[in-house]
Protein backbone atom coordinates (compact mmCIF):
# COMPACT_ATOMS: atom_id res chain seq x y z
CA UNK A 1 0.00 0.00 0.00
CA UNK A 2 1.27 3.46 -0.89
CA UNK A 3 1.73 6.07 1.80
CA UNK A 4 0.24 9.53 1.81
CA UNK A 5 2.77 11.90 0.28
CA UNK A 6 2.30 14.26 3.22
CA UNK A 7 4.09 11.68 5.37
CA UNK A 8 7.31 12.18 3.43
CA UNK A 9 9.79 14.36 5.32
CA UNK A 10 10.95 16.17 2.20
CA UNK A 11 7.53 17.76 1.69
CA UNK A 12 8.12 19.86 4.83
CA UNK A 13 11.41 21.42 3.75
CA UNK A 14 11.44 25.17 4.29
CA UNK A 15 13.26 25.74 1.02
CA UNK A 16 10.47 24.15 -0.99
CA UNK A 17 7.91 26.44 0.62
CA UNK A 18 10.10 29.42 -0.26
CA UNK A 19 10.42 28.22 -3.86
CA UNK A 20 6.67 27.70 -4.09
CA UNK A 21 6.01 31.28 -2.97
CA UNK A 22 8.60 32.58 -5.42
CA UNK A 23 7.31 30.75 -8.50
CA UNK A 24 3.63 30.42 -7.60
CA UNK A 25 1.89 27.19 -6.69
CA UNK A 26 -0.12 27.22 -9.89
CA UNK A 27 3.09 27.24 -11.93
CA UNK A 28 5.00 24.30 -10.45
CA UNK A 29 4.68 20.63 -9.53
CA UNK A 30 7.07 18.29 -7.74
CA UNK A 31 7.80 15.41 -10.08
CA UNK A 32 9.78 12.22 -10.55
CA UNK A 33 11.79 10.30 -8.01
CA UNK A 34 10.90 12.36 -4.95
CA UNK A 35 7.18 11.81 -5.53
CA UNK A 36 7.63 8.12 -6.37
CA UNK A 37 9.91 7.38 -3.40
CA UNK A 38 7.85 9.52 -1.05
CA UNK A 39 4.79 7.41 -1.81
CA UNK A 40 6.82 4.27 -1.11
CA UNK A 41 8.23 5.60 2.15
CA UNK A 42 11.78 5.61 0.80
CA UNK A 43 14.23 8.31 1.91
CA UNK A 44 14.54 11.15 -0.60
CA UNK A 45 17.61 13.28 -1.20
CA UNK A 46 16.87 15.30 -4.34
CA UNK A 47 13.62 16.97 -5.33
CA UNK A 48 12.83 17.94 -8.92
CA UNK A 49 10.36 20.57 -9.98
CA UNK A 50 8.49 21.00 -13.27
CA UNK A 51 7.23 24.46 -14.15
CA UNK A 52 5.16 26.29 -16.73
CA UNK A 53 7.52 29.27 -16.41
CA UNK A 54 10.27 29.86 -18.94
CA UNK A 55 13.87 29.65 -17.66
CA UNK A 56 14.32 33.44 -17.68
CA UNK A 57 11.13 33.81 -15.64
CA UNK A 58 12.37 31.23 -13.12
CA UNK A 59 15.66 33.10 -12.71
CA UNK A 60 13.89 36.44 -12.29
CA UNK A 61 11.32 35.15 -9.81
CA UNK A 62 13.96 33.38 -7.73
CA UNK A 63 16.10 36.51 -7.76
CA UNK A 64 13.24 38.59 -6.36
CA UNK A 65 12.84 36.04 -3.57
CA UNK A 66 16.55 36.04 -2.74
CA UNK A 67 17.10 32.51 -4.12
CA UNK A 68 20.38 31.98 -5.94
CA UNK A 69 20.13 30.07 -9.21
CA UNK A 70 22.58 28.25 -11.45
CA UNK A 71 21.82 27.62 -15.17
CA UNK A 72 22.87 23.97 -14.98
CA UNK A 73 20.95 22.88 -18.08
CA UNK A 74 19.45 26.02 -19.46
CA UNK A 75 19.53 24.78 -23.07
CA UNK A 76 17.05 22.11 -22.00
CA UNK A 77 15.14 24.41 -19.67
CA UNK A 78 16.74 23.44 -16.34
CA UNK A 79 17.68 25.93 -13.65
CA UNK A 80 18.99 24.80 -10.27
CA UNK A 81 17.63 26.72 -7.30
CA UNK A 82 20.10 26.75 -4.41
CA UNK A 83 18.09 26.31 -1.21
CA UNK A 84 19.39 25.88 2.33
CA UNK A 85 17.99 22.35 2.62
CA UNK A 86 19.25 21.20 -0.76
CA UNK A 87 19.29 22.27 -4.41
CA UNK A 88 16.21 21.78 -6.58
CA UNK A 89 16.28 21.40 -10.35
CA UNK A 90 13.50 23.48 -11.88
CA UNK A 91 12.74 22.45 -15.45
CA UNK A 92 10.33 24.12 -17.85
CA UNK A 93 7.68 21.79 -19.27
CA UNK A 94 8.96 20.19 -22.47
CA UNK A 95 7.99 18.08 -25.43
CA UNK A 96 10.30 16.23 -27.78
CA UNK A 97 10.59 17.59 -31.29
CA UNK A 98 13.14 15.07 -32.55
CA UNK A 99 15.18 12.26 -31.02
CA UNK A 100 17.98 10.03 -32.27
CA UNK A 101 18.31 7.61 -29.38
CA UNK A 102 21.10 9.59 -27.76
CA UNK A 103 19.80 13.12 -27.41
CA UNK A 104 16.56 14.97 -27.96
CA UNK A 105 15.64 18.25 -29.54
CA UNK A 106 12.98 19.75 -27.31
CA UNK A 107 10.46 22.56 -27.35
CA UNK A 108 8.93 24.16 -24.31
CA UNK A 109 5.31 23.37 -23.47
CA UNK A 110 2.53 24.60 -21.21
CA UNK A 111 0.71 21.33 -20.70
CA UNK A 112 1.42 18.95 -17.79
CA UNK A 113 0.25 15.79 -19.65
CA UNK A 114 2.43 16.68 -22.63
CA UNK A 115 5.46 16.93 -20.34
CA UNK A 116 4.53 13.65 -18.69
CA UNK A 117 4.24 11.89 -22.05
CA UNK A 118 7.94 12.37 -22.81
CA UNK A 119 9.08 10.62 -19.62
CA UNK A 120 10.21 7.01 -19.52
CA UNK A 121 8.12 5.01 -17.03
CA UNK A 122 4.65 5.53 -15.60
CA UNK A 123 6.01 5.51 -12.04
CA UNK A 124 8.29 8.45 -12.92
CA UNK A 125 5.48 10.58 -14.35
CA UNK A 126 3.68 11.44 -11.11
CA UNK A 127 3.21 15.16 -10.42
CA UNK A 128 2.44 16.57 -6.96
CA UNK A 129 0.83 19.95 -6.29
CA UNK A 130 3.28 21.90 -4.07
CA UNK A 131 0.61 22.92 -1.53
CA UNK A 132 -2.11 20.27 -1.54
CA UNK A 133 0.25 17.41 -2.55
CA UNK A 134 -2.53 16.07 -4.76
CA UNK A 135 -1.07 13.64 -7.29
CA UNK A 136 -1.66 14.06 -11.01
CA UNK A 137 -1.28 10.65 -12.66
CA UNK A 138 -1.73 10.61 -16.42
CA UNK A 139 -0.61 7.07 -17.28
CA UNK A 140 -1.57 4.77 -14.41
CA UNK A 141 1.65 5.22 -12.48
CA UNK A 142 0.01 4.95 -9.07
CA UNK A 143 -1.45 1.54 -9.87
CA UNK A 144 1.87 0.38 -11.30
CA UNK A 145 3.75 1.63 -8.24
CA UNK A 146 1.37 -0.15 -5.89
CA UNK A 147 1.64 -3.36 -7.92
CA UNK A 148 5.42 -3.26 -8.23
CA UNK A 149 5.23 -2.95 -12.00
CA UNK A 150 7.73 -1.01 -14.13
CA UNK A 151 6.05 -0.10 -17.39
CA UNK A 152 7.05 2.23 -20.21
CA UNK A 153 4.73 5.11 -21.00
CA UNK A 154 2.97 4.24 -24.23
CA UNK A 155 4.80 1.99 -26.68
CA UNK A 156 7.97 0.53 -25.15
CA UNK A 157 9.83 0.39 -28.46
CA UNK A 158 9.06 4.02 -29.19
CA UNK A 159 10.29 5.11 -25.76
CA UNK A 160 13.53 3.17 -26.27
CA UNK A 161 13.97 4.56 -29.78
CA UNK A 162 13.86 8.05 -28.25
CA UNK A 163 16.64 7.25 -25.77
CA UNK A 164 18.48 3.93 -25.97
CA UNK A 165 19.72 4.28 -22.39
CA UNK A 166 16.16 3.54 -21.29
CA UNK A 167 16.97 -0.14 -21.81
CA UNK A 168 19.42 -0.08 -18.93
CA UNK A 169 17.21 2.25 -16.91
CA UNK A 170 14.39 -0.26 -17.28
CA UNK A 171 16.50 -3.05 -15.82
CA UNK A 172 17.64 -0.83 -12.95
CA UNK A 173 14.14 0.34 -12.08
CA UNK A 174 12.70 -3.13 -12.50
CA UNK A 175 15.32 -4.49 -10.08
CA UNK A 176 14.56 -1.77 -7.57
CA UNK A 177 10.78 -1.54 -7.78
CA UNK A 178 9.43 -4.40 -9.87
CA UNK A 179 7.66 -7.46 -8.49
CA UNK A 180 6.62 -8.90 -11.86
CA UNK A 181 8.15 -8.56 -15.29
CA UNK A 182 6.38 -6.55 -17.98
CA UNK A 183 6.43 -8.74 -21.14
CA UNK A 184 6.30 -5.80 -23.54
CA UNK A 185 9.21 -4.07 -21.85
CA UNK A 186 11.27 -7.26 -21.65
CA UNK A 187 10.79 -8.03 -25.35
CA UNK A 188 11.45 -4.46 -26.43
CA UNK A 189 14.71 -4.26 -24.46
CA UNK A 190 15.93 -7.54 -25.94
CA UNK A 191 14.91 -6.60 -29.47
CA UNK A 192 16.62 -3.20 -29.33
CA UNK A 193 19.66 -4.18 -27.25
CA UNK A 194 21.97 -3.56 -30.22
CA UNK A 195 21.15 0.16 -30.06
CA UNK A 196 23.16 0.42 -26.84
CA UNK A 197 26.29 0.37 -28.99
CA UNK A 198 25.57 3.93 -30.04
CA UNK A 199 25.65 5.36 -26.51
CA UNK A 200 28.61 6.96 -24.79
CA UNK A 201 30.60 4.61 -22.63
CA UNK A 202 30.22 6.94 -19.64
CA UNK A 203 26.42 6.71 -19.74
CA UNK A 204 26.55 2.93 -19.97
CA UNK A 205 29.05 2.70 -17.11
CA UNK A 206 26.95 4.95 -14.90
CA UNK A 207 23.80 2.89 -15.42
CA UNK A 208 25.60 -0.44 -15.08
CA UNK A 209 27.25 0.56 -11.81
CA UNK A 210 23.96 1.94 -10.50
CA UNK A 211 22.31 -1.40 -11.25
CA UNK A 212 25.14 -3.34 -9.59
CA UNK A 213 24.85 -1.17 -6.47
CA UNK A 214 21.31 -2.43 -5.77
CA UNK A 215 20.83 -5.09 -3.06
CA UNK A 216 20.56 -8.11 -5.37
CA UNK A 217 21.08 -7.41 -9.08
CA UNK A 218 22.07 -10.99 -9.95
CA UNK A 219 18.66 -12.18 -11.26
CA UNK A 220 18.49 -9.12 -13.50
CA UNK A 221 22.07 -9.49 -14.74
CA UNK A 222 21.41 -13.15 -15.51
CA UNK A 223 18.22 -12.26 -17.36
CA UNK A 224 20.07 -9.56 -19.33
CA UNK A 225 22.63 -12.18 -20.34
CA UNK A 226 20.00 -14.67 -21.45
CA UNK A 227 18.08 -12.03 -23.40
CA UNK A 228 21.22 -10.85 -25.21
CA UNK A 229 21.43 -7.42 -23.57
CA UNK A 230 24.45 -7.94 -21.32
CA UNK A 231 26.72 -9.21 -24.14
CA UNK A 232 26.25 -5.88 -25.92
CA UNK A 233 27.69 -3.85 -23.05
CA UNK A 234 29.83 -6.43 -21.22
CA UNK A 235 30.64 -9.42 -23.46
CA UNK A 236 33.24 -10.61 -20.94
CA UNK A 237 30.49 -11.58 -18.48
CA UNK A 238 30.09 -15.24 -19.43
CA UNK A 239 27.86 -17.63 -17.42
CA UNK A 240 30.58 -18.64 -14.88
CA UNK A 241 31.20 -14.99 -14.07
CA UNK A 242 27.48 -14.27 -13.67
CA UNK A 243 27.42 -17.18 -11.22
CA UNK A 244 30.43 -15.61 -9.47
CA UNK A 245 28.37 -12.45 -9.00
CA UNK A 246 25.68 -14.48 -7.21
CA UNK A 247 28.29 -15.97 -4.87
CA UNK A 248 29.76 -12.55 -4.18
CA UNK A 249 26.38 -11.07 -3.30
CA UNK A 250 25.73 -13.97 -0.91
CA UNK A 251 29.17 -13.50 0.67
CA UNK A 252 28.62 -9.78 1.17
CA UNK A 253 25.34 -10.50 2.95
CA UNK A 254 26.74 -13.33 5.07
CA UNK A 255 29.79 -11.34 6.17
CA UNK A 256 27.91 -8.07 6.72
CA UNK A 257 29.93 -6.14 4.15
CA UNK A 258 28.26 -3.34 2.22
CA UNK A 259 27.62 -3.95 -1.49
CA UNK A 260 30.05 -2.28 -3.83
CA UNK A 261 29.35 -1.88 -7.57
CA UNK A 262 33.01 -1.90 -8.67
CA UNK A 263 33.62 -5.10 -6.71
CA UNK A 264 30.56 -6.65 -8.34
CA UNK A 265 31.72 -5.55 -11.78
CA UNK A 266 35.06 -7.24 -11.03
CA UNK A 267 33.21 -10.47 -10.21
CA UNK A 268 31.62 -10.37 -13.66
CA UNK A 269 35.06 -10.42 -15.27
CA UNK A 270 37.45 -13.37 -15.53
CA UNK A 271 40.61 -13.23 -13.34
CA UNK A 272 42.67 -11.74 -16.14
CA UNK A 273 44.25 -8.30 -15.53
CA UNK A 274 44.46 -7.51 -19.24
CA UNK A 275 40.71 -8.05 -19.57
CA UNK A 276 40.06 -5.77 -16.60
CA UNK A 277 42.24 -3.10 -18.23
CA UNK A 278 40.26 -3.41 -21.47
CA UNK A 279 36.89 -3.11 -19.72
CA UNK A 280 38.02 -0.17 -17.59
CA UNK A 281 39.21 1.67 -20.70
CA UNK A 282 36.06 0.83 -22.65
CA UNK A 283 33.77 2.05 -19.86
CA UNK A 284 36.07 5.00 -19.19
CA UNK A 285 36.23 4.28 -15.48
CA UNK A 286 38.17 6.52 -13.13
CA UNK A 287 41.78 5.77 -12.30
CA UNK A 288 40.78 4.50 -8.86
CA UNK A 289 38.06 2.26 -10.29
CA UNK A 290 40.44 0.89 -12.91
CA UNK A 291 43.01 0.12 -10.21
CA UNK A 292 40.50 -1.85 -8.15
CA UNK A 293 39.23 -3.74 -11.19
CA UNK A 294 42.74 -4.78 -12.21
CA UNK A 295 43.77 -5.68 -8.66
CA UNK A 296 40.67 -7.85 -8.26
CA UNK A 297 41.48 -9.59 -11.54
CA UNK A 298 44.86 -10.61 -10.06
CA UNK A 299 43.10 -12.70 -7.39
CA UNK A 300 44.36 -16.20 -6.68
CA UNK A 301 43.35 -19.07 -4.38
CA UNK A 302 46.07 -18.42 -1.80
CA UNK A 303 44.61 -14.97 -1.01
CA UNK A 304 42.31 -16.53 1.59
CA UNK A 305 45.17 -18.03 3.63
CA UNK A 306 46.11 -14.79 5.40
CA UNK A 307 43.59 -11.95 4.90
CA UNK A 308 45.51 -9.40 6.95
CA UNK A 309 48.77 -10.11 5.16
CA UNK A 310 46.91 -9.57 1.90
CA UNK A 311 45.48 -6.28 3.18
CA UNK A 312 48.93 -5.16 4.36
CA UNK A 313 50.30 -5.76 0.89
CA UNK A 314 47.39 -4.44 -1.19
CA UNK A 315 45.28 -2.17 1.13
CA UNK A 316 42.11 -3.36 2.91
CA UNK A 317 39.64 -2.36 0.16
CA UNK A 318 41.50 -4.34 -2.50
CA UNK A 319 41.96 -7.28 -0.15
CA UNK A 320 38.25 -7.24 0.67
CA UNK A 321 37.42 -7.36 -3.03
CA UNK A 322 39.72 -10.29 -3.70
CA UNK A 323 38.65 -12.24 -0.63
CA UNK A 324 34.93 -11.88 -1.27
CA UNK A 325 35.14 -12.64 -4.99
CA UNK A 326 37.48 -15.55 -4.37
CA UNK A 327 35.38 -17.16 -1.65
CA UNK A 328 37.50 -16.01 1.31
CA UNK A 329 36.48 -14.44 4.61
CA UNK A 330 37.00 -10.69 4.82
CA UNK A 331 35.65 -10.34 8.36
CA UNK A 332 39.20 -10.51 9.72
CA UNK A 333 39.67 -7.01 8.31
CA UNK A 334 36.65 -5.54 10.07
CA UNK A 335 37.85 -2.66 12.24
CA UNK A 336 41.49 -3.60 11.63
CA UNK A 337 44.01 -0.90 10.73
CA UNK A 338 47.09 -1.66 8.70
CA UNK A 339 50.09 -1.46 11.07
CA UNK A 340 53.31 0.35 10.24
CA UNK A 341 56.42 -1.80 10.17
CA UNK A 342 58.56 -0.18 12.89
CA UNK A 343 61.99 -1.50 11.95
CA UNK A 344 64.19 0.94 10.02
CA UNK A 345 67.43 0.51 8.17
CA UNK A 346 69.36 2.49 10.74
CA UNK A 347 68.65 -0.12 13.40
CA UNK A 348 70.14 -2.79 11.15
CA UNK A 349 73.25 -0.68 10.44
CA UNK A 350 73.62 -0.20 14.20
CA UNK A 351 73.81 -3.99 14.49
CA UNK A 352 76.89 -4.05 12.29
CA UNK A 353 75.51 -4.43 8.75
CA UNK A 354 77.12 -2.20 6.16
CA UNK A 355 74.69 0.26 4.61
CA UNK A 356 73.56 -0.87 1.17
CA UNK A 357 71.81 -3.86 -0.42
CA UNK A 358 72.50 -6.11 2.57
CA UNK A 359 70.44 -3.84 4.82
CA UNK A 360 67.53 -3.90 2.37
CA UNK A 361 67.64 -7.70 2.19
CA UNK A 362 67.56 -8.11 5.98
CA UNK A 363 64.77 -5.52 6.26
CA UNK A 364 62.67 -7.38 3.69
CA UNK A 365 63.27 -10.75 5.35
CA UNK A 366 62.29 -9.49 8.80
CA UNK A 367 59.21 -7.72 7.43
CA UNK A 368 58.07 -10.86 5.57
CA UNK A 369 58.31 -12.94 8.76
CA UNK A 370 56.61 -10.21 10.81
CA UNK A 371 53.67 -10.18 8.39
CA UNK A 372 53.47 -13.98 8.25
CA UNK A 373 53.38 -14.15 12.07
CA UNK A 374 50.50 -11.68 12.31
CA UNK A 375 52.36 -8.44 13.08
CA UNK A 376 53.89 -9.24 16.50
CA UNK A 377 55.29 -6.65 18.92
CA UNK A 378 58.68 -4.93 19.04
CA UNK A 379 60.27 -7.64 21.15
CA UNK A 380 59.47 -10.26 18.55
CA UNK A 381 60.74 -8.00 15.76
CA UNK A 382 64.05 -7.68 17.61
CA UNK A 383 64.22 -11.48 17.91
CA UNK A 384 63.46 -11.88 14.22
CA UNK A 385 66.22 -9.40 13.39
CA UNK A 386 68.69 -11.33 15.53
CA UNK A 387 67.80 -14.56 13.76
CA UNK A 388 68.12 -13.01 10.30
CA UNK A 389 71.47 -11.43 11.15
CA UNK A 390 72.72 -14.75 12.44
CA UNK A 391 71.55 -16.46 9.25
CA UNK A 392 73.30 -13.82 7.14
CA UNK A 393 76.51 -14.18 9.10
CA UNK A 394 76.54 -17.94 8.65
Amino acid sequence: MLRELSQADWTRREGLALLTRALGAENIRWVGGAVRDGLLGVAVADVDCATKLMPAEVIAACGRAGIRTVPTGIDHGTITAILKDGPVEVTTLRRDVATDGRRATIAFAQDWPEDAARRDFTINALYAHPETLEIADYFGGLDDLAAGRVRFIGDARQRIAEDHLRILRYYRFQTRFGADLDPEAEDACAELAHTLKGLSRERIASELLSLLALPDPHPTIDRMRKRGVLPVILPEACPPQVAALARLIAAEAEQGIAPDPVRRLAALLPPMPETAETVAARLRLSKAQRGRLVAAAERRPEDAANPRALAYRLTPPVATDRLLIGGGDARALDGWSVPVFPLKGGAIVARGVTAGPAVARVLQQVEARWVAEGFPDAARIDALLTEELARAAS
